[in-house]
């Protein structure tokens, strides 16, 4: 069960105020004061490295009052980065209306300047999470009677959490200034990389954390070793980022003990049923219903992102693009994906058909991924129903005509995992930050780069083979559509056809890199990668100009849009470059191009 916990806690930095926490191991909800003889000794700082793991989610409130953890609206700072990294990535449409969150609309268009108030509110977000970890440290650090596991344990978490949120920074922001709990002075610079003290978080981590946690939603020694790999291939590392995911994918575990291993069913990441399962690696722990009369932790961040006018009630945004639905697009014949030419077989669409208006959905071959990923109109939508089209859709011309799908809850546990207590729904699904999938694929991206094809192919079958080697996994059509709770028949709800490629397909790296990120977008689809890998490999401009070029053919929001290459990163805030500035001037420097 989740629990919940809200620590108020005088300490490092004067009076810091925690809020929002949603972790799986937490006790029951409790208020109060810490002061500091309290948070001298373990349970104190026990109590800051709860507090430490309640800013993952990003979120706060205010007396029902949903807020940004720092201030701003809770979607701003979403952990699932659904704005900055797949609204960005060209794999969603903000959705809604053109009028409704206009903010977004220049992030979709890169137009953005550094007055957009949407990266201050996640800057403050993400770097609240780094405050937090650093006063673990420092506490930690000034406190005796600990125990040298308990304490390397505590530490070990603390420095996962910390290069867990500088990464997010490194990512959005590139430069970004490194504060940890010896800095005295808070007028840091923004002038040196971090990815080296990034680097070393994890790898203190990895060297001092457990393989397993008492509680599942803790960080351990094979979450920071994933964690690792990941930030060597953000560097092109790929030697290094190759040592370490071969060891995570032979030997790594789920800190409740499990073996890593892709599950059966592939739509099972998505449901809270079955979550913290083989293939989680870290994964920020949500609940509903948990007593506070809020959804602050129960996915608060994507409470804009359900179909308008439906069962779910708001509001319309996130709505998957046609570019990534004609992704999923296999070749009758072979199986295999179009790699070169996706959009050239466009998934059929029910753009401009009313819902009371007759419409066949595809019937050509797909990915079976793609009906657990987008809701398409006249398809299952989990048990709720064929998705109509049109009614669902607040305004096609610049959204489309789809509707996200993994982070919907389903209705037959809609009373466990569903939380109605603000004016747009909450849940209880999970958000995976790393999970086995995405390991896998990065594992043969540094295999590919290193030369070494064969094992890059057979990471990227043993992710392709999960969805083939199990259409039982596969969506279904409705027994009864006039009744989709009396569950699902044996038909499959659209053509599908998976296979994994032949051996030997893989002839050369710029091949083989072709097909992983291929297989990372449809696998990882919607879950906010997108974006954050098109700039590491070096292809956005590319990419993303093709993207607004044939999507904005479809829908008015992208119209006009030019990615150029000083779009890679955000803006620092203005915000924070004006609190930055002393008598000699900012201390924070701006990106190039703002």
């Amino acid at each position: 069960m989740k629990k919940t916990i809200y620590i108020v806690a005088a300490g490092i930095l004067g009076m810091v105020v925690f809020h929002s926490c949603s972790e799986d191991f937490l006790d029951k909800p409790a208020y109060g004061t810490l002061d500091n003889k309290t948070l001298s000794d373990e349970k104190g700082v026990e109590a800051l490295l709860i507090a430490a793991y309640a800013a993952l989610d990003g979120q706060d409130e205010d007396n029902g009052t949903v807020l940004a953890l720092g201030g701003g609206s809770p979607w701003e700072a979403a952990p699932s980065n659904w704005i900055y990294g797949d609204i960005s990535g060209g794999d969603a449409h903000k959705g809604s209306d053109g009028g409704d969150q206009p903010a977004i609309n220049s992030i979709a268009t890169y137009s953005v300047d550094a007055s957009n108030g949407f990266f201050n509110s996640k800057w403050k977000a993400v770097y609240e999470g780094v405050t937090r970890a650093n006063s673990v440290l420092k506490v930690l650090n000034e406190t005796e009677g600990i125990a040298e596991d308990v304490k390397a344990n505590i530490s070990g978490q603390a420095r996962f959490l910390r290069g867990h949120y500088y990464f997010e920074l490194k990512k959005m922001f590139d430069m970004v200034p490194w504060i940890d709990e010896t800095t005295e002075d808070y007028y840091v610079s923004n002038d040196m990389d971090i990815w080296p003290y990034i680097e070393e978080d994890f790898k203190y981590a990895y060297e001092n954390l457990p393989e397993t946690q008492t509680e599942i939603g803790r960080a351990n020694k094979w979450a920071a070793a994933s964690y690792l790999g990941k930030t060597y291939l953000f560097q092109d590392k790929f030697s290094e980022a190759k040592e370490i995911f071969t060891e995570v994918i032979s030997s790594g575990k789920t800190s409740g003990g499990l073996a890593y291993a892709l599950l059966d069913n592939y739509h099972h990441n998505f449901n809270a049923l079955y979550e913290n399962g083989s293939e989680s690696i870290f994964a920020i722990q949500m609940v509903a219903n948990d007593g506070t009369n809020t959804i602050a932790n129960a996915n608060q961040g994507l409470m804009l992102s359900y179909p308008y006018n439906s069962p779910f009630r708001c509001c319309g945004f996130y709505q998957p693009t046609q570019d990534l639905v004609n992704a999923f697009r296999t070749s009758e014949s072979t199986g295999l994906p179009y790699l070169d030419n996706y959009n050239n077989t466009p998934v059929k669409n029910d753009m401009g058909i009313l819902s009371n208006e007759a419409f066949t959905p595809d019937t050509q071959s797909l990915d079976p991924r793609l009906d657990w990923t987008v809701g398409r109109r006249g398809i299952p939508y989990h048990d709720w129903g064929y998705h109509p089209g049109y009614d669902w859709v607040r305004e096609q011309s610049s959204g489309g005509p789809y509707a996200p799908k993994k982070h919907i809850y389903w209705q037959y546990n809609a009373d466990e995992f569903s939380d109605q207590s603000a004016w747009a729904p909450g849940n209880a699904i999970n958000v995976n930050i790393l999970r086995f999938a995405d390991v896998l694929l990065m594992a043969a991206e540094a295999e590919a780069q290193a030369g070494s094809l064969t094992m890059a192919l057979s990471y990227v079958n043993r992710v392709r083979g999960r969805i083939a080697d199990h259409p039982d996994s596969w969506l279904k059509d409705y027994i009864d559509p006039d009744n989709p709770m009396q569950g699902f028949s044996e038909d499959y709800a659209a053509n599908y056809h998976v296979q994994r490629y032949p051996d030997g397909y893989f002839t050369s790296k710029e091949q083989a890199m072709k097909a992983i990120m291929f297989e990372r977008r449809v696998e990882l689809g919607m879950e906010g990668h997108r974006f954050f890998d098109l700039v590491r490999w070096g292809i956005a401009q590319e990419v993303l100009n093709d993207f607004v070029q044939y999507e904005g053919q479809i829908t008015t929001d992208v119209r006009g849009a030019e990615f150029n290459t000083n779009d890679r990163y955000f803006p620092i805030p203005q915000r924070q470059i004006d609190l930055s500035t002393t008598a000699e001037g900012p201390t924070l420097q701006q990106n190039p191009g703002y």
